[in-house]
């Protein structure tokens, strides 16, 4: 169905393009000088078989748009976008390690072999280093 839309889309804008090309100039940009003020709104100039045209073609162009847009939004279903799995939260930086992980840092891990490094002899405080 999308894809019917779209080739209709496509081919009212080809035509749109090919009509508004067709269309004689009243001098000026947007309508503005030589051609006074009366020149859209002039019998002549609503009665003109491109203009009706135009304006038809504008009118399936917008409705085309709406309709794709309103197609493009069936599908979709309303999702989060924090991903929610119902695991436990992840740590905020600088908390402790959860219980289930080593106390270690990665480079401990892995010197270890997987296992956290054993903490240094001489008891639990840190040793100050001694010059040489």
């Amino acid at each position: 169905m999308q894809t019917v839309v779209i080739v209709i889309h496509l081919l009212i804008v080809l035509t749109m393009i090919g009509v508004v090309l067709l269309q004689k100039s009243e001098g000026g940009g947007l309508g503005m000088g030589g051609g006074g003020a009366g020149g859209f709104l002039s019998s002549r100039g609503t009665a003109n078989v491109l203009t009706r045209t135009t304006a038809f073609l504008a009118l399936g162009f917008f409705a085309t748009s709406l309709l794709l847009s309103i197609l493009a939004g069936v599908d979709r279903k309303p999702r989060s976008i924090i991903q929610n799995s119902g695991s436990t939260p992840a740590s905020t930086p600088g908390a402790p390690p959860p219980l289930d992980q080593p106390a270690g840092g990665l480079l401990d891990a892995l010197r270890g072999g997987g296992q956290p490094a054993a903490p240094p002899a001489g008891g639990g405080a840190p040793q100050v280093p001694r010059s040489q």
